[in-house]
């Protein structure tokens, strides 16, 4: 009878725990989404006397970007070169949420995509991540909405959420459904539009052509995305060569001057710029190697890898931190499955928590003063290449 009892308390005990961190979770998620959808509509310059990130900074230049190159203008070497770091194919990829004429009919297929994105994501990490009873299914679902990512992405009017959620829906249904065409070419179809965004998508690309029967769907993305190339590249005067080199030159510049927390901007800093795509691609073919030895691994473990991988390989900024909600995943999976007690249970929650915590709206990049917002992005670092060896052992355990 007093074991009934000591399992009901703890039980309700763990049901309010989950309880308050949800209600923590929402506290901080509506005031920091409707801030950002505040940006995004109205693009204030100031809030009373402090100056804020434009608003819609993204959703503009992705649109004025697509004016540009289907009217013939120079999108590489013209005015506006400097924001321009998108390969042809991506102006066709983009064209379905940003490049209508009407601003507002653009702005209503970017809600739209991003909402779908939002809402599927959500629904896939509360599935994934096991959760069960209201409170905690509550906590998890919140977690995507409290961080600071996902308001920087509502905020910029940028594409990251629904590339994560594309890539996510392609290793999901490479896993679950039967091996046959349908699947091959929905799967397909996912990572052509994911590669919208390169940077992003490689490394999952990478994953998916590891792990067993996801090389068909990736020959086929790639043949669709060389062809979308070539399509796209119809609408400019430049050949097509002419078109990479002068976008590799844009892209490298940025990639190794901007951005934050990656090792393009690292070598950019210590002047090794010319090193910045031999080591991007050694990295990837390390991690190729890595996910065809573990490839009956859980996949969320394998997911983790990319999304870490990905945050860390090439350019990105504060937005694509979105990327690292995988990994959560992966940890609280962990966590949630090991054996009362276990040493690496113990260490993936702990995990998880401290990644979490650096991960919350407002985040510390814009919100802290120097020095502390470069401490803040050295703990976040430290945290991530942790998660990575944590995934990696566990992957080596499990398959």
């Amino acid at each position: 009878m007093r074991a009934v009892e000591a399992g009901d308390v703890c039980r309700h005990s763990r049901e309010g725990a989950f309880l308050a961190a949800a209600v923590a979770l929402a506290a901080l998620a509506l005031p920091w989404l409707g801030y950002e959808l505040f940006r995004l509509l109205w693009q204030p310059r100031t809030i009373g006397t402090i100056a804020i990130h434009p608003g819609a900074i993204d959703f503009e230049i992705f649109r004025a970007m697509l004016g540009d190159w289907f009217a013939g203008r120079p999108v590489y070497t013209g005015p506006k070169s400097t924001v321009n770091t998108y390969l042809p194919a991506s102006m066709l990829l983009f064209w379905p949420v940003y490049g209508w004429a009407s601003r507002s009919v653009a702005l209503f297929a970017w809600f739209v995509a991003t909402a779908v994105a939002l809402a599927w994501l959500v629904r896939c990490m509360v599935r994934e991540s096991g959760a069960q009873g209201k409170a905690e299914r509550a906590f998890v679902a919140l977690l995507p909405l409290a961080t600071y990512p996902a308001g920087a992405i509502v905020g910029n009017g940028q594409s990251t959420l629904f590339v994560l959620a594309l890539l996510l829906a392609a290793l999901v249904t490479l896993r679950d459904r039967e091996p046959g065409w349908g699947r091959d070419l929905a799967v397909a179809l996912c990572l052509l539009f994911a590669l919208v965004k390169p940077t992003v998508a490689a490394p999952f690309v990478v994953a998916a052509a590891c792990v067993d029967g996801g090389f068909r769907p990736v020959v086929l993305a790639a043949v669709a995305y060389a062809a979308t190339t070539l399509l796209a590249a119809t609408a400019q005067p430049e050949s097509l060569p002419d078109l990479l080199r002068q976008f590799l030159v844009v892209a490298s510049h940025m990639s190794t001057h901007r951005g934050e927390s990656n090792l393009h901007r690292l070598l950019g800093d210590l002047a090794w710029q010319a090193w910045a795509a031999p080591v991007s691609l050694a990295i990837l073919a390390l991690f190729a190697a890595w996910t065809r030895r573990h490839r009956r691994a859980d996949l969320w473990l394998i997911a983790g890898a990319a999304a870490i991988v990905a945050r860390f390989w090439s350019y990105h900024r504060w937005y694509d931190d979105l990327l690292i909600v995988v990994p959560l995943v992966a940890l609280y999976r962990l966590a949630r499955r090991s054996a009362p007690g276990d040493a690496g249970g113990k260490v993936a929650g702990a995990l998880f928590i401290a990644t979490l915590v650096f991960l919350l709206a407002p985040g510390g990049l814009y919100a802290l003063p120097a020095p502390w917002n470069d401490v803040y992005r050295g703990v976040q670092i430290a945290l991530w290449l942790a998660a990575l060896v944590v995934l990696s052992f566990a992957a080596r355990t499990s398959g």
